[in-house]
């Protein structure tokens, strides 16, 4: 529907509306019978609400086909494959309080494992995938809410929808951080590295399989 649907429509009953006083002015018959009240919808109403509606539903449409820019798509994974990722990381320049005074000088090397805890892990899967989601469902992860379920692929809006839990997207910085190179994946901590776990998952995706417990 055209933009400037509204304004023409307002104009289009008010011109009715001017022209409608005109000729009752001229054609003054008076009243004859009984009167009712006019029981017709306000048009003007009408149009605006039609408006309204249409732009929701654009929006809405807009939202579950919503993709990040930066979506890391990831293949699925060929087989079972566990290995291990470093954390730490060397700083590449001076870091200075407010005085400008250096706290931790470029070179200094930290691991954030030793700080946080990476508790409840995450989960990537690719989204539009049916047999991976239907892995996830069976897997001990779906019932941790702890664990972040991240997509390669695929729309959030719409597993949100369907598994009643927070989606998020799996971005290109995620991904080159943690080293993943296929789907479905399981990052959780293991003292000061964090284990990646890819998951081979047939296409059919079994309800249930001892391969998806730790």
């Amino acid at each position: 529907m055209s933009c400037n649907f509204l304004p023409i429509a307002v104009l289009t009953v008010s011109l009715i509306a001017v022209t409608s006083a005109r000729a009752a002015v001229i054609h003054n018959l008076g009243i004859v019978g009984e009167t009712y009240p006019v029981q017709e919808p306000d048009i003007v109403a009408e149009v605006r609400q039609n408006a309204a509606k249409i732009k929701d539903h654009a929006m809405l449409e807009r939202i579950k086909t919503y993709q990040p820019t930066s979506l890391h798509t990831l293949p699925r994974a060929a087989a079972d494959r566990t290995f291990l990722v470093d954390m730490t990381y060397t700083l590449d320049r001076d870091l200075a309080d407010a005085d400008g005074r250096i706290i931790y000088p470029r070179g200094f090397s930290f691991n954030p494992l030793d700080y946080i805890s990476f508790s409840g892990g995450l989960v990537v899967i690719d989204g539009q995938d049916t047999s991976q989601v239907k892995w996830f469902r069976a897997s001990p992860y779906f019932e941790n809410n702890r664990a972040r379920l991240l997509l390669s692929d695929g729309h959030a809006a719409e597993l949100i929808e369907t598994l009643k839990r927070p989606v998020f997207y799996l971005t290109d910085d995620i991904a080159g951080r943690l080293a993943l190179k296929a789907v479905p994946s399981v990052v959780i901590q293991k003292e000061g590295k964090l284990q990646v776990r890819e998951f081979h998952v047939p296409v059919d995706g079994p309800e249930t399989s001892d391969d998806n417990k730790e």
